[in-house]
């Protein structure tokens, strides 16, 4: 799939997705849409099961079949997916904007975006199941903090590479995070990494994990566990069975319990995904 791939058809149909207007790029319209991706479409990697299984994807899904599944199942993505859609929305809108990569444990393993407004420039991540809802700006003399219930995410200044540490702590211990690097990249130089993404071993082939944000709150599905934070307060609620998971993401995901209950029920051994 190459960069840029949206007809102006597909740009309507992606924004009213949104429930946005088309606006010239400014950072207010930027902020709209970064909050409305976030709170519209959802961190989960449930697609991604059903679309290997059903359309023998292996790859990044086409922007038809990423809206289709948003209209009709209630779907999102995982970072790929997200960041890679939404890259080419702010492009086709007017926005001066990169496709980046970041490591993680590994090289080149994560995608997010960097957008310049008005002379500074912000990151924007849409895939990393975090309450992003604003674009976090780069030029930073001190850190930047995001917090919701027991998770806070710290984006540190630009090391001398102008590269971005962007560091997530649950419960005050830092648990994941990785490097945003500045060079811009084109999607294909990840569909080795994509692929690997879609192996019987790769972590969202073994684990589930949905996250849906609101203005004030996040609901999050992480295996058999549910986890509700407001402020900074967390509940988490065990989940009995995968039977009681698959109703509960249609519950709060609003996701067919048909088709989560299908892909759950084919995991094995569910893994952590920040392990």
């Amino acid at each position: 799939m190459s960069d840029l791939a949206l007809a102006p058809e597909l740009i309507a149909r992606y924004l009213a997705v949104l429930g946005v207007a088309h606006q010239e790029p400014t950072l207010d319209a930027l902020r709209e849409l970064v909050t409305a991706h976030l709170t519209h479409i959802p961190f989960e990697n449930i697609s991604k099961l059903h679309n290997r299984k059903h359309h023998g994807l292996t790859g990044l899904p086409s922007i038809q079949l990423y809206l289709d599944g948003i209209e009709r199942h209630h779907f999102g993505g995982t970072c790929y997916a997200n960041n890679f859609h939404f890259y080419s929305l702010l492009a086709f809108l007017g926005y001066d904007v990169k496709l980046c990569a970041a490591d993680m444990a590994n090289p080149d393993v994560h995608v997010v975006i960097m957008v310049t407004v008005d002379g500074r420039e912000y990151l924007v991540d849409g895939g990393y199941g975090a309450p992003f809802l604003s674009p976090m700006p780069r030029d930073l003399t001190t850190d930047y903090v995001v917090a919701l219930g027991r998770d806070r995410y710290v984006l540190t200044p630009q090391d001398a590479k102008g590269q971005s540490r962007l560091e997530m702590y649950r419960d005050g211990q830092q648990k994941h995070g990785y490097v945003a690097k500045p060079a811009p990249r084109r999607i294909e130089e990840f569909r080795q990494v994509i692929a690997k993404s879609f192996r019987p071993d790769a972590t969202f082939m073994n684990s589930v994990l949905l996250t849906r944000f609101y203005s004030d709150r996040a609901v999050m599905i992480h295996n058999l566990m549910l986890v509700e934070s407001r402020g900074s307060e967390s509940i988490v609620r065990p989940l009995a069975s995968r039977d009681q998971l698959a109703a509960t993401v249609e519950e709060y995901f609003d996701m067919p319990r048909a088709i989560v209950a299908e892909v759950v029920g084919e995991l094995g051994d569910l893994e952590d995904p920040w392990s």
